[in-house]
C-alpha cells in the first residue's frame, strides 16, 4: 500500500465551508500522490475552533467545546472523503464528550464509510491537569481491506505494551497522529514510534501538527516531521526510516509499503524481538541486585 503522513498546519478558518475546501485539496493531493491510506494528526480538529470567533478560540473550555459542536460535521466531512476517492483516512483526532467525559478520538474511514474510532490511551499532564481529557477505554484492531491496523495516539506511542498488545493481535502497521509543542516533544514520539517498529517488527506512520496557531492556546505552537518507520532489518532501510519530512515543513510525506514484508521479518528476520519478546519476562523475575564490595579499611 501507499501512506501518506500529514505535517498539518493549522488556518484561522472563517467557515466550514472554507475548512472543508482545505481538507479536500489536501487529500487531493495525497490521491495525486498515489496515496492510499491518509493519516491526520493529533488535535488537528482544534482547527474548527477558530469558528467560534477569536474569544472562543483563545479560551481552553470554549475551544474544546466549539470543536465538539462540529464534530459531526467533520466526520461526516472525512466520511464523504473516504467513500469519494476510495480511501481509507485517519481523520483528524479531536475532543469528544460522552457520559460527560472527554475523549480525545481518531475516527477511520475506508472507502464504505466509517470504520470505527480509537480513544487516546494515555493522557499526557496538559490532558490531565489542564483540559480534564481523560483516557479511552482499550484499543481496537482494525482488520481493513489494506491490512491490519492500530493506532497509537501520540504519548501513546512512548508505551510500549499498548503496541504490543496490537502487535499480538495481528497489527501490521500503527498509526501515530501527533500534536507536540516542543522538539523534545516531537522527539519523544518519534523515538517511541521507531522503537515501536523495531520491536513489533512493523511499519508505523508518525503525522503531526506543526506551525503555530497563536489564536488557540491549545494548539498554540507546533512542531515536528512526518515520517514512515519500519524495523531496523533485512528488507528495511538500514535507519528504520522509510520515509521522513523536514522539520516543521507543511506537507504529505510518501511511502510505498509492503505488508508482507512484516510477516517476512518477523518469522526470519535477522532478529527476532517479535517473537522473542515472551522471554523477557522470565529475565525480569530474576532480577537481584549485586552490592558494591567494600575496600578493606
Amino acid at each position: 500500500m501507499t501512506v501518506a503522513a500529514a505535517a498539518y498546519p493549522f488556518d484561522q478558518v472563517a467557515d466550514v465551508a472554507q475548512w472543508a475546501a482545505k481538507v479536500r485539496a489536501w487529500v487531493q493531493q495525497a490521491v495525486l500522490k498515489g496515496a492510499d491510506l491518509l493519516v491526520f494528526p493529533e488535535y488537528a480538529a482544534m482547527e474548527l475552533a477558530a469558528l467560534g470567533g477569536a474569544q472562543v478560540a483563545a479560551d481552553l473550555e470554549a475551544a474544546l467545546n466549539e470543536v465538539v459542536r462540529h464534530r459531526a460535521a467533520m466526520e461526516a466531512t472525512f466520511e464523504g472523503l473516504a467513500i469519494e476517492f476510495g480511501l481509507t483516512i485517519l481523520a483528524p483526532s479531536g475532543p469528544v464528550i460522552e457520559g460527560g467525559r472527554r475523549l480525545n478520538r481518531a475516527t477511520l474511514f475506508g472507502p464504505a464509510g466509517r470504520i470505527g474510532h480509537q480513544d487516546k490511551a494515555m493522557m499526557t499532564r496538559f490532558e490531565r491537569e489542564e483540559w480534564s481529557v481523560e483516557a479511552g477505554a482499550g484499543l481496537t484492531l482494525f482488520d481493513t481491506a489494506l491490512g491490519r491496523i492500530g493506532v497509537l495516539i501520540c504519548y501513546d506511542s512512548e508505551f510500549p505494551l499498548l503496541a504490543r498488545a496490537l502487535a499480538e493481535a495481528g497489527a501490521e502497521i500503527l498509526l501515530v497522529p501527533s500534536c507536540t509543542d516542543t522538539e523534545a516533544g516531537f522527539w519523544r514520539v518519534r523515538v517511541g514510534a521507531m522503537a515501536r517498529a523495531l520491536e513489533s517488527q512493523c511499519v508505523v506512520v508518525q503525522a503531526p501538527t506543526v506551525g503555530e496557531a497563536l489564536w488557540c492556546p491549545a494548539i498554540d505552537v507546533n512542531r515536528g516531521a512526518a515520517a514512515v518507520y519500519g524495523p531496523s532489518d533485512t528488507g528495511w532501510p538500514a535507519t528504520g526510516v522509510i520515509a521522513e519530512g523536514a522539520m516543521d515543513e507543511p506537507g504529505w510525506v510518501v511511502a510505498t509499503v509492503d505488508l508482507d514484508q512484516v510477516a517476512a521479518s518477523r518469522s526470519g528476520g535477522a532478529v527476532l524481538p517479535f517473537a522473542h519478546w515472551p522471554e523477557q519476562a522470565a529475565q525480569a523475575a530474576r532480577l537481584h541486585v549485586a552490592p558494591e564490595k567494600l575496600r578493606d579499611a
